[in-house]
């Protein structure tokens, strides 16, 4: 029995055609909707609580010139350095800090089109995002937020909200 609950070689898996979990066996190429036999029901809902296969983020981005895509519905093209950028993040840091909405913070300031939405990018699972935001938000406990994370498009303040 491994540390997921699962008999070996079982792994869970998200499906993203039907937004539910799976079981996959590498050995085999089984995958099935079902728990396997032998799985440790107990041991299973843990893992999942501590590995999520999907998480629900808001996040505030800053771009810089050096970015994927200097340009956002505020600047074309943006031409601020990503040291200004970082600088500027860090302000928007302390004032989430001291109590100001996320949500409100991400709607007047972030570059991303998510900036409509408080900067709520919905769920989303392990590959759907850059390495460096994806391992920022899925290493964060719900009602976290990151510190600063660089990625290609920027830099952000990610919160996890589920």
């Amino acid at each position: 029995m491994s540390s997921n609950g699962l008999p070996e070689p079982w792994t869970v898996r998200f499906s993203k055609s039907k937004s539910r979990q799976y079981f996959f066996n590498p050995q085999t190429k089984q995958s099935q909707w079902e728990e396997p036999e032998e799985t440790d029901h107990a041991a299973l809902k843990k893992y999942l609580v501590e590995h999520p296969l999907r998480v629900r983020c808001l996040h505030l981005l800053i771009k810089h010139k050096d970015s994927k895509r200097p340009a956002s519905h505020r600047a074309d093209p943006i031409t601020i350095t990503k040291e200004e950028a970082l600088e500027e993040l860090s302000v928007y840091q302390r004032k989430i800090e001291q109590g100001e909405k996320f949500e409100d913070l991400a709607k007047f300031r972030s570059d991303c089109s998510s900036f409509k939405r408080g900067g709520d990018l919905g769920f989303f699972a392990h590959g759907d995002m850059q390495p460096s935001f994806e391992k920022a938000a899925f290493a964060l406990k719900v009602g976290q937020i990151s510190g600063p994370v660089e990625s290609a498009s920027g830099v952000h303040l990610i919160k996890r909200v589920a």
